[in-house]
């Protein structure tokens, strides 16, 4: 039974880890290139490109070996919305430029 216990409440210091490994919409990153690369680096993301735009800031970052394109708002510094970039779309992509040439 105290293994049981042990093991219920090891589990559960461990979950709410999980749920902050990735950023989420509506987080705060900041606005700066040093507060946005701090704040995701912190979250394991690597690889990162930012491109300031005037109504939204755009991050091209990895995590686990997946590319994700990340919004962030350049008032507030907020997460706008997070994207899994799909290779294969890419793919596509890239034959159908072929074709049209």
């Amino acid at each position: 039974m105290k293994d049981n216990v042990k093991a219920l409440a090891l589990s559960c210091l461990l979950i709410p880890g999980a749920a902050f490994a990735q950023i989420n919409v509506g987080d705060t990153v900041g606005s700066t290139e040093t507060d946005i690369l701090a704040a995701l680096e912190a979250q394991g993301y690597t690889s990162m490109e930012i491109e300031f735009e005037d109504d939204e800031i755009e991050v091209e970052a990895m995590l686990d070996g997946q590319e994700y394109e990340i919004e962030i708002s350049p008032e507030t510094g907020d997460v706008l919305a997070i994207n899994l970039e799909d290779e294969e779309e890419d793919d596509d992509e890239d034959e159908e430029d072929e074709t049209d040439s």
